[in-house]
């Protein structure tokens, strides 16, 4: 069975390794740095970098790629529609990939970028997503290439996925995003134990992820859109009435934005 263990990088990004411990295979998913990385390789001389997955192209996400490509020899996994450093297989929606004997689906959800994908693991038993930059523990992406109607469209295909499965992100952003959903739904209890749980561990410097999409769909402002009290106060904030849930997501992420 599949381990998935976070590398902390830069300020609040995480690098996920997926673990196979009965062979000693693992894969780094959106390595922005090799240095962390490499450096939990020395400390398992026993372990083979056998491939790298991407969602997208920001830096922050492939650039340790190169590095870590040439030194353990590695396939790399990204989306067709992006540049993607050192790209070995070019990955649509629908397609399916194999790693570490574990069947993975590609879902094409722009809006962050244009080309973002994520990876998706259908196991009934214990489904997870390596969501990128698109759907955050409370939270989703900025929209620096897509549309907000790009965006409310991806993350509705994510949210439509079974409830129990987890969401590997790649930032800690959860108390922030926390924060504006409280703003939005000051009065979802829901929200309020969330953020309590989260302070804590951040005071104690622990990691918040993963989420599960049951939590999200609780929580995220982002998925809620089509709640009344989401609507309304989002009306309010942009002071006219919203008619449809993706008007009411767009200017949720406007109003985040500034936040």
């Amino acid at each position: 069975m599949l381990k998935i263990e976070a590398l902390p990088a830069f300020i609040d990004n995480y690098i996920w390794l997926l673990l196979d411990p009965e062979q000693r295979r693992c894969v780094a998913v959106d390595p922005g740095d090799a240095a962390p990385v490499q450096t939990w390789l020395d400390a398992h001389p026993d372990w083979r970098l056998t491939d790298i997955l991407i969602t997208h192209h920001h830096h922050d996400h492939v650039g340790g790629v190169q590095q870590l490509k040439t030194r353990h020899e590695a396939r790399i996994y990204g989306p067709a529609a992006e540049n993607i450093p050192a790209r070995d297989e070019a990955l649509v929606d629908g397609q399916r990939i194999r790693i570490l004997d574990h069947d993975l689906d590609v879902i094409e959800v722009p809006g962050h970028t244009s080309g973002h994908i994520a990876y998706y693991h259908d196991n009934p038993q214990d489904p997870w997503l390596l969501s990128g930059d698109t759907l955050f523990a409370a939270g989703c992406g900025r929209l620096f290439e897509g549309t907000a109607a790009q965006m409310f469209n991806s993350l509705g295909r994510l949210a439509a996925l079974p409830a129990q499965t987890r969401v590997y992100c790649t930032h800690e952003y959860t108390l922030s995003n926390l924060r504006f959903a409280q703003a939005v739904e000051p009065g979802n209890p829901a929200i309020a134990e969330r953020l309590e749980r989260v302070v804590q561990m951040r005071e104690a410097k622990r990691i918040t992820l993963p989420s599960d999409l049951r939590t999200e769909l609780a929580t995220n402002p982002f998925l809620r859109s089509t709640e009344p009290v989401v609507a309304a106060a989002a009306s309010r904030h942009a002071g006219r009435e919203l008619a449809t849930a993706e008007a009411v997501f767009a200017a949720l992420r406007a109003w985040k934005d500034s936040f």
